[in-house]
Order: structure tokens, then sequence, then C-alpha cells
């Protein structure tokens, strides 16, 4: 029993360690009814463990017309993963059904929302080339920019 019990503190130590060294960071990003981000670039320290992102629509028009989510992918899968989701429509948030290339994303909001999306970055590396979009059909060409670990 004394065994159990000195194991069981242990254990419940060791994720209070864990918990004391996670470190969420907050990133804001807006967008608008002209089709923009207000950010081409958001950068992320090395010693966050975890993003919440939360995007804002500061237009006016309702989702289906000029809706806007935020996805993160590795660059070289932000071609594929917004072709894929162009057809799965709004109530799906414009996501492929295939999740496995997609870091992170929001639903879609209309002018005027605002979301937000909790995200695991501790395994994102300082050397790989990532960038966040809109998948909003016809978004993606313009609605980009680069997600940068430092």
């Amino acid at each position: 029993m004394r065994k159990l019990i000195t194991l069981s503190i242990l254990l419940l130590s060791f994720g209070m360690v864990s918990a004391v060294n996670a470190k969420t960071c907050e990133l804001e990003i807006d967008s608008n009814d002209q089709m923009q981000f207000d950010k081409s670039e958001m950068t992320v320290a090395a010693d966050c463990t975890e993003v919440k992102l939360t995007l804002t629509h500061s237009g006016t028009m309702a989702a289906n017309v000029m809706g806007h989510n935020w996805v993160l992918t590795k660059t070289d899968d932000m071609q594929s993963v917004a072709t894929a989701g162009m057809s799965t429509g709004l109530e799906n948030d414009y996501m492929p059904e295939d999740l496995s290339k997609v870091i992170a994303h929001t639903e879609v909001i209309g002018g005027g929302e605002s979301t937000s999306v909790t995200f695991d970055v501790s395994e994102l590396s300082k050397d790989v080339h990532y960038s966040f979009f809109c998948s909003f059909p016809g978004h993606w060409g313009i609605m980009k920019g680069k997600f940068i670990i430092e």
C-alpha cells in the first residue's frame, strides 16, 4: 500500500511539473469583407507548447457570402488541403474529410463574429515551412501567410 501511495505521489508530481512547463501563447488575426487578413505573417516563440488563435471578422457580410476561417498546414500541403475542402461545403467549414495534413483550423465565421482554436505546437519545427490560409472557396490564393516558429 505504501508503494502505491508513493507511486501515486510521483505520478501526480510529474503531472504538475508537466502542467507548469506548458506555455500557451495567444495570437489574434482579423479578416474583412475585402477578402483580407490583417497579417501576412504570424510568429510563435519556440518555448510555446500550445497556441490559442482568435480569428475575428470585422466585416458585415454573412458567412455564406464572405465567410472566413483560419487553417494551418505545412506550406507544401496548403494547396491540396484547400482544394479538397472546396467541395465539402460551409457546414463542414470547407475542410477536407481527411484532416491528416491539417495542423489546426477554426470554423467559418461571418461579419461581426469571432472564433478561437487552441492547438499543440510542441511538435512543430522551426526548420519546417508552415502557412495559414482561409479555405473558403476562392480565398486561399489571396488570404494566406507564413506561420513561423522561432
